[in-house]
C-alpha cells in the first residue's frame, strides 16, 4: 500500500509542497478553495478535497486515514490545526508561522507517540537546521539570520510583494522581535534597528529586527542571537507610518454605526497591491552567521542563499525555499530516518549529521544551493 501524505492548505507554499511530494507518494491536497485545488489536480495527480479547516473537528475527520500531515495554513490557524492532528495521532510537517509556544504540545505529541516538526520552512527552519548543526560541533557565541523575499523589479510606494500569506507578513511588522544580546532577552519593536546590508547579486538592502528566532529562544543558550528581515531601502518608513496611524490594529473602531477593524481594511486595500503576478520574477536572499570556538579556535562560518523564481514550473523562490525545506523533512520522517517524538523544532534535525546532509542533498537536487564559507577569526 502506497505511503499517503495530506497537505492542509494550498497557497503558494502548500502548492509547491504537494507537487514535490506527489512525485513520490500518494498525495491529497485540501484548501477552502475549489478552484485553486482544481488548478493543481491539473498538474499533477493529486487528490482534493474541498473543506473550511478553521473547524478542527474537520481537520481530525480528513487526517485520520494518511501516514503523515503537512501543515500549511495561515499563522492564525495554526496552533490549532497542529493540536487537532497531534490530538489524531499523525505525524506533521508543519510551517505555519503562529504565535503560540508549541512546546505547550510537547507532552501530547510524546503521549501520542507523534513526531511533529514544527517552523520548518527558510526561516524559521533551514537558518535552525544550519545553527542546530554547528551547536552539536562547536560552542556557538553569535547567530545571525537576514532573510527576505523580494520582487525583482522595484515599485512605488512598497517596493514589496508578499511571496506568503499578507496577513503573516504584516505579522512580522507588528509583533514585537525578541533577541539575545550578551546573554539577555531583549525585546525590541518590530521593524527596529535598521541597517543596510550588501550582497554581492543583489546591492543594498535594508535589515530590521523581527521576531524569527522563536524556539532557538528557549532549545539555544547562545549569547548573542538576532533574526533580521530584509527589504529594499525605504520600505520600512512606509510601513511604520502604517502602523503608527494604527492601520494594523484588531481592535474595532465605529464608523457610520459599523465595528470594523483597521487591519481588515488595510488587508483589504494592500493585499491587491501586494500579489505576486503568476509570472512575476522573485528572489528569496539569506545569510547566516554562526560564530565561535571550534577546536580551540575561534571561527566564522557564513551560509548564503540567493534563489530565483523558476519559470518552468512557476513556482516562486519563496515556495521553493520554504516547501523543500519542509518536504526534505517529511521524506525523512516517512523514510524512518528521523523517529524523535514530540515537538521537534528544526535545530533538533540539524544537530544529527545524515539529517543534516541529506537536507541540504534534497535541496541540491532542486536547484537550492546554500554556499557555505568558513574563516579563522
Amino acid at each position: 500500500m502506497s505511503t499517503r501524505v495530506i497537505v492542509l492548505g494550498v497557497g503558494m507554499v502548500g502548492r509547491a509542497i504537494a507537487l514535490d511530494l506527489a512525485q513520490s507518494y500518494d498525495v491529497t491536497a485540501v484548501d477552502r478553495d475549489a478552484h485553486r485545488l482544481a488548478q493543481l489536480a491539473k498538474e499533477a495527480p493529486i487528490q482534493t478535497v474541498t473543506a473550511d479547516l478553521s473547524h478542527v473537528e474537520t481537520v481530525k475527520k480528513l487526517v485520520a486515514d494518511y501516514d503523515l500531515v503537512i501543515g500549511a495554513m495561515p499563522g492564525f490557524l495554526g496552533f490549532p490545526t497542529l493540536k487537532a492532528v497531534i490530538e489524531s495521532a499523525k505525524d506533521i510537517v508543519d510551517i505555519s508561522f503562529f504565535a503560540e509556544d508549541p512546546f505547550q504540545l510537547d507532552a501530547l505529541a510524546k503521549d501520542k507517540n507523534v513526531t511533529a516538526v514544527i517552523d520548518c520552512g527558510v526561516a524559521p527552519g533551514m537558518g535552525n537546521i544550519l545553527l542546530g548543526y554547528h551547536n552539536a560541533r562547536m560552542q556557538v557565541e553569535r547567530y545571525e539570520c537576514l532573510v527576505g523575499g523580494l520582487p525583482v523589479r522595484r515599485s512605488w510606494p512598497y517596493q514589496y510583494k508578499a511571496p506568503f500569506s499578507p496577513l503573516d507578513v504584516i505579522e512580522e511588522y507588528t509583533r514585537p522581535a525578541r533577541l539575545v544580546i550578551d546573554g539577555k532577552l531583549i525585546t525590541r519593536e518590530a521593524l527596529s534597528d535598521p541597517e543596510y546590508i550588501e550582497f554581492d547579486e543583489i546591492g543594498t538592502l535594508e535589515a530590521f529586527n523581527t521576531d524569527g528566532l522563536r524556539t532557538l529562544l528557549q532549545t539555544m543558550r547562545i549569547p548573542n542571537m538576532r533574526e533580521k528581515t530584509l527589504r529594499y531601502p525605504g520600505h520600512i518608513e512606509y510601513i511604520k507610518v502604517l502602523r503608527e496611524t494604527g492601520f494594523f490594529s484588531k481592535e474595532p473602531i465605529e464608523i457610520n454605526g459599523m465595528k470594523i477593524r483597521p487591519l481588515d481594511v488595510t488587508a483589504k486595500l494592500l493585499f491587491p497591491k501586494w500579489r505576486l503576478e503568476p509570472d512575476e520574477p522573485e528572489f528569496t536572499i539569506m545569510r547566516v552567521t554562526i560564530e565561535g570556538i571550534e577546536n580551540g579556535k575561534r571561527k566564522e562560518y557564513v551560509y548564503e542563499l540567493v534563489d530565483r523564481f523558476d519559470p518552468k514550473t512557476k513556482i516562486s523562490s519563496m515556495a521553493r525555499t520554504t516547501g523543500y525545506t519542509c518536504t526534505a523533512v517529511a521524506t525523512l520522517i516517512l523514510e524512518g530516518i528521523f523517529t524523535q517524538k514530540g515537538i521537534i523544532p528544526p535545530e533538533y534535525i540539524g544537530a544529527d549529521e545524515r539529517c543534516f546532509q541529506a537536507v541540504l542533498e534534497y535541496q541540491r537536487e532542486r536547484n537550492i544551493r546554500y554556499k557555505r564559507s568558513e574563516r579563522v577569526l
